[in-house]
């Protein structure tokens, strides 16, 4: 199933996992929409397999949840809630985009 996360998020330069009653997901995607960033948001809840691939997911994690939002830039996973918003506000995540090709300056 990590086979599957890792094809998904390897199309395009944002990729995040999602769960649509979550807040805090509707905040990442919300703040990758307020940075002009077009990204794949991918719903677990209306997949299938999303069961499978948030256990995935959160093992991808080391272990500790939640195992959503999960954000992958350029096709690796930066993280979650915690970490984007962290990059964010120190400065760092404009430029990680900038790089993966999800932001033109």
């Amino acid at each position: 199933m990590a086979d599957r996360v890792m094809k998904l998020a390897s199309e395009r330069a944002v990729v995040v996992f999602t769960l649509s009653s979550c807040c805090m997901c509707h905040t990442v995607t919300k703040l990758m929409q307020d940075l002009s960033v077009n990204a794949l948001v991918h719903e677990l809840d209306s997949d299938p397999r999303g069961k499978e691939m948030e256990r995935a997911l959160l093992k991808m994690l080391g272990g500790r949840g939640p195992a959503v939002p999960a954000v992958f830039i350029g096709g690796k996973l930066v993280g979650g809630t915690n970490r984007i918003m962290s990059l964010h506000l120190a400065g760092e995540l404009k430029p990680m985009l900038i790089n993966a090709g999800a932001l033109w300056v």
